[in-house]
């Protein structure tokens, strides 16, 4: 048994999880998947990460394996150091370096460039505003109208701002899911970043960037599989 601490994405809640929730608990693992402190301007990775770290404690046990999905990914590695997980998990996250501020990552990663050039050739939906078209467009409609309306919470700046407090990567097996559907974070792009940040060759999922609302099954199958299986260490 392996017990889950899943993090959420910018704007969004735990809730976002749930799915993949039901599946992991029916194959006998433990899960928690916390609201983060999204609406508070005091807030920063800090206290992100301390937000989750207390509902990972309250798990009975197990290892615990971290598991983030798009924003989440600058919280994920804070946790997991802190609480010496046995693995990381990043599901179209984002993959900081020491000092980068959140705010930097897609100038620094080249993701407006990414963006720019996938709607080229696609006729504007990656580039498009509507979240239906770019995050939910793999999602049944009714669940991604659902996710949008629990996932419109207020996004404080205050974690945009704050250097990542890490010296390096911490040295915990990590894993990365790619969403090769993924409209946000284009694979090609993610894929790059994967290799020149992690040094890792990510698994693939047929997934757009809301994995956990469209493929849950497909998804929790994976991160079970990674509880039984040793990862790479970047």
């Amino acid at each position: 048994m392996a017990a889950f601490a899943l993090v959420h994405g910018a704007a969004d809640v735990g809730w976002y999880w749930h799915l993949v929730e039901r599946e992991l608990r029916a194959r006998g693992h433990e899960t928690t998947a916390p609201d983060l402190p999204c609406e508070d301007d005091t807030a920063g990775l800090a206290e992100y990460a301390d937000t989750v770290a207390r509902a990972a404690g309250r798990l009975r046990g197990g290892d615990l394996i971290v598991v983030a999905q798009s924003f989440g990914g600058f919280t994920a590695p804070l946790v997991a150091a802190q609480l010496q997980a046995r693995a990381i998990v990043l599901v179209a996250g984002m993959i900081p370096v020491p000092g980068e501020k959140p705010e930097d990552w897609p100038a620094n990663t080249g993701l407006w460039q990414a963006i720019a050039e996938q709607s080229a050739g696609d006729g504007g939906t990656a580039g498009s505003r509507d979240l239906l078209v770019t995050c939910y467009h793999d999602v049944p409609r009714a669940l991604a109208e659902q996710a949008m309306a629990r996932g419109s919470r207020p996004q404080s700046d205050t974690p945009g701002r704050s250097p990542w407090p890490l010296s390096a990567w911490p040295a915990i097996p990590t894993r990365f899911v790619l969403c090769t559907e993924d409209r946000f974070f284009p694979a090609g792009f993610m894929r790059r970043v994967v290799t020149e940040r992690l040094g890792i060759v990510p698994d693939q999922i047929t997934a757009g960037h809301c994995a956990a609302l469209s493929r849950p099954r497909e998804l929790a199958g994976m991160l079970a599989g990674y509880a039984a299986t040793p990862a790479a260490t970047p």
